[in-house]
This record gives C-alpha cells, sequence and structure tokens, in this order.
C-alpha cells in the first residue's frame, strides 16, 4: 500500500475541512482508498492529511493532478504544501 503524506498552513481549518469533506467522492475515483485528517498540536490551521492508494503510481498521480491543486486552493491552503510518499512495511 503507498501513502501521501501533506501537511499545509489554512486560512481556516472549518471552511477547508467542508472542502475537504465536499471532494471525498471525487478523491476516490481519483485513486484514494482510505484518508485521515491531524491538526497540528496548538495551531489548528496547520494541517497534516494522508491518503492511501493501491500503488506508487496512483499516489503520485493524485499528488500532481491539477484538479487536486484547484481545490486545494479554493479550500483555503497558504503558501507550497510539504508531501511525502512511503509504502507501508
Amino acid at each position: 500500500m503507498a501513502t501521501l503524506f501533506v501537511r499545509h498552513e489554512v486560512v481556516d481549518f472549518g471552511s477547508w475541512k467542508q472542502a475537504y469533506d465536499d471532494f471525498d467522492a471525487e478523491r476516490r475515483t481519483m485513486g484514494v482508498t482510505d484518508h485521515g485528517v491531524y491538526q497540528t498540536d496548538g495551531n489548528p490551521n496547520e494541517v497534516t492529511a494522508y491518503h492511501h492508494f493501491d500503488t506508487m503510481e496512483a499516489a503520485k498521480a493524485f499528488a500532481g493532478s491539477a484538479r487536486l491543486r484547484e481545490v486545494m486552493a479554493a479550500a483555503g491552503v497558504q503558501g507550497e504544501p510539504t508531501i511525502w510518499f512511503g509504502n507501508k512495511v
């Protein structure tokens, strides 16, 4: 299983979370099989999320998609996110 991790600052967590939840069905058509969201202790607008995929290729395609960037911008993501990938062992 491949996992994409992303950390970014958002303008307002509540607004971001609503946009994130609204994107769920579309996210699943893009290969996401499971996901989770965390807020940094002491800074609720710093968010880390993970997304599981069947393959690393699917994870990288999702991370590089123009649609994901569009949704993130509309949701209030500030600056460039930090993205990394891992394989569950």
